[in-house]
């Protein structure tokens, strides 16, 4: 019997806390631009920069917690600097709503492309081998011949993943237009921005993960069909459960 060591199973990627993600790039910022752009607290421009900072510094945070970035979030930092820069130059709400409407378009499109290469975006947002036992399902599509029915399916969880985005890309051009009315550079201006961001989540955000949880489901239902494995079977086991099976 060998003596040599076996190779130790790198530690798991720390998860993302979804909880300070929504605190900082939702709540804190919105509350900031609504409640104190006021001359009489921070006024319009240090409002902004104040509200900005947040998600900017949950950004950097999060990047050297998990040290791991991907081009969602590089889009986010652009995003949020955007803001700040259309803020600062006193454009018109026109621009934000442009700005709004382009950035999920432009991970839109990026799914799409990213099926000719040998990377789909899908496998980091939706087969994520964080979460998924990649491994497992592999060799378990090799042993049923199922890998041209799993490319498809695959693609069609692509196709789905695309259309959340360009209907967060029209909601958002909507949003915009309604919302920011007043002159930029002044503390309405500013509050509206603050109420813009804030119902991003139930009028943008929840529509598109609604469609990105039916596009997993019918992903790992799908996966489930081509291969035999049960839900429990494609995920990642806890490592107590694998000790003790």
């Amino acid at each position: 019997m060998s003596d040599a060591p076996t190779p130790s199973t790198p530690a798991p990627a720390k998860r993302e806390n979804i909880l300070l993600n929504l605190a900082c790039n939702i709540a804190v910022p919105s509350f900031v631009l609504s409640m104190l752009s006021e001359p009489k607290w921070l006024g319009p421009v240090w409002g902004l920069l104040v509200a900005l900072v947040f998600p900017v510094g949950y950004g950097i945070f999060d990047f050297v917690q998990r040290k791991k970035a991907n081009f969602i979030s590089i889009i986010g930092f652009a995003s949020v600097l955007l803001t700040g820069g259309f803020g600062l130059m006193k454009v018109g709400g026109l621009w934000f709503a442009v700005k709004d409407a382009s950035i999920p378009a432009l991970i839109g499109i990026m799914v799409l492309w990213s099926q000719r290469s040998s990377r789909p975006m899908v496998r980091e947002l939706l087969f994520n081998e964080q979460v998924i036992d990649i491994a497992k399902v592999d060799a378990a599509l090799d042993a049923h011949s199922s890998r041209p029915a799993f490319d498809s399916l695959l693609a069609q969880s692509s196709y789905l993943l695309a259309l959340g985005f360009l209907l967060s890309a029209i909601l958002n051009f909507i949003l915009a237009t309604v919302i920011l009315k007043s002159p930029p550079g002044t503390p309405a201006f500013n509050a509206e921005l603050g109420r813009m961001h804030l119902l991003s989540w139930p009028v943008i955000v929840l529509p598109c993960l609604v469609i990105t949880m039916v596009a997993l489901y019918r992903l790992l239902k799908g996966i489930e069909q081509l291969t035999g494995l049960s839900f429990d079977d494609m995920f990642h086991q806890p490592e107590k459960k694998r000790e003790a099976s």
